[in-house]
């Protein structure tokens, strides 16, 4: 009977305490960050972007894609250090992803192929190793190049290009490419502008893509084999005065959008369609994100300086804490 009463007393004090910390813990995942927003001491990109962050290393790599001298950078976490690095003959770097089972090996993105360089993270140059696959070179493809890209949830790459550099010119003429070693390259969606954020969340088991001319966030079934898109959804409608570029994911399947020209991060909650957090930005072309740090709990960003009004504060690294949202490891590369 003793040991009855001390069970019934027990579960007494557990559902108080679940009552109490219940609307606690939900206030705190669904209200507005207390962010912190800090320069990480790093170089001066035209166009930083791209960003990948490595457990492996400790380090977030990203590129400058079109600087006087378009560069990959690698930020030491440990250092508090960013190295930078050009690929001779390369005078456009465009993305940046590590390899499977390598050392110092990355795919690296150029202007219309996609290669493989070792580089150590520290040197002063990246060295090709061999050529993966390019995109046709036509004259109805020659002003494209590539764009954003990144690892699947099984390692297949996924990328797409972009005809201009704005919006103004409508020529529809970009892709988005599946590459696995096995198939090839082929194309998964047609009729793009701008290429540019991808995501694949495993709360929501979706890929989230960004056409940037278009202010939406769409939603796809996808293949993890073929890289096959079907059931396209519109995840999240922006304002039209917004150019959306990069984007990721945390653990509860919220979105994370990068504004170009907008001075802002969108926190998105994809199945309703909501917006839940504007995270204001000290520079107004904020181009990629992805978490890392040791616990995964850093949300680092790169912006771009593009034009002769950006403030000196434009185009290099930051990284946010205090967001109550935690991400997962990147995907390496398997080519």
């Amino acid at each position: 009977m003793g040991r009855l009463r001390y069970f019934v007393y027990v579960l007494i004090i557990a559902l108080i305490l679940a009552m109490i910390l219940t609307p606690i813990f939900y206030f705190l995942r669904n209200s507005p960050s207390v962010v912190e927003i800090a320069l990480v001491p790093s170089p001066r990109s035209y166009c930083a972007t791209r960003g990948h962050w490595d457990e492996n290393s400790q380090s977030f790599f990203y590129v400058d894609i079109e600087g006087p001298n378009s560069t990959l950078l690698r930020y030491d976490y440990v250092e508090n250090k960013v190295y930078e690095a050009t690929v001779v003959g390369e005078p456009i770097l465009t993305f940046i992803i590590p390899l499977v089972n390598a050392t110092n090996q990355f795919l690296i993105g150029t202007k219309n192929k996609a290669i493989v360089i070792q580089w150590d993270g520290k040197s002063a140059n990246g060295y090709v190793i061999r050529t993966v696959f390019g995109i046709s070179t036509d004259s109805t493809y020659a002003p494209n190049r590539f764009n954003g890209a990144k690892a699947d949830p099984v390692g297949n790459f996924v990328g797409g290009t972009q005809y201009a550099n704005d919006c103004l010119n409508h020529a529809t003429t970009a892709y988005l490419y599946h590459y696995d070693p096995k198939f090839g390259l082929s194309t998964i969606r047609s009729n793009i502008l701008i290429s540019n954020g991808l995501t694949w969340s495993h709360r929501t088991n979706k890929f989230y893509y960004i056409d940037s001319c278009v202010p939406k966030v769409n939603e796809f079934d996808y293949d993890m084999e073929t890289g096959y898109l079907s059931n396209k959804r519109i995840a999240y409608s922006a304002s039209p005065d917004l150019v959306l570029d990069g984007l990721t994911h945390d653990n509860d399947g919220n979105l994370f959008v990068t504004t170009f020209g907008g001075s802002k991060i969108l926190k998105v909650d994809p199945i309703e369609g909501k917006l839940l957090e504007e995270i204001e930005f000290p520079v107004r072309q904020v181009t990629s994100v992805a978490f890392g740090g040791p616990q995964f709990d850093i949300l680092f960003v790169t912006t771009a300086a593009r034009g002769d009004s950006q403030p000196e504060a434009a185009g290099h690294l930051y990284k946010i804490t205090g967001l109550y949202s935690i991400g997962s490891p990147a995907m390496k590369i398997n080519v």
